[in-house]
């Protein structure tokens, strides 16, 4: 049965290294029990999110990301089904932003609402390479 991929991009509100883990640690917690599975981009200007798993449960998780004021400005990137998880073993991956993303000048200048899903896609299956290294 296909999975149900959403990725969402949003700005940080209070970014620390405790709201950090305070989001980790509410999304592994909830994830496991959702079989959710997925990635968490942070830094200071930016959280970019994918989440896959069924449908009903990764809708009523974005909806309690929806409401959730650790962040603002979130918008929905990419919603597609798909046969297989990008981040299988992971209930939620810790990726900080890399230099080879967009620059916080390019996400000021609106370079993640400009990028199509195709290149929004790209840049977690980017993270997952990295990851099986």
């Amino acid at each position: 049965m296909p999975h149900l991929r959403l990725i969402y991009a949003s700005r940080p509100f209070g970014f620390d290294p405790g709201t950090l883990n305070g989001i980790l640690m509410d999304a592994r917690r909830c994830n496991v029990r959702d079989d959710i599975t997925g990635a968490l981009i942070a830094r200071a200007d930016l959280y970019l999110q994918l989440l896959e798993g069924p449908q009903g449960r990764v809708e009523a998780c974005y909806d309690r990301i929806l409401r959730d004021d650790r962040h603002i400005e979130i918008r929905q990137l990419v919603r597609r089904y798909s046969d297989d998880r990008l981040f299988p073993g992971w209930a939620m991956r810790d990726d900080p932003a890399r230099s080879w993303m967009w620059t916080r000048d390019e996400v000021a200048a609106g370079a993640i609402e400009n990028a199509s899903e195709s290149e929004i896609e790209a840049v977690f299956v980017r993270v997952w390479r990295e990851a099986q290294n």
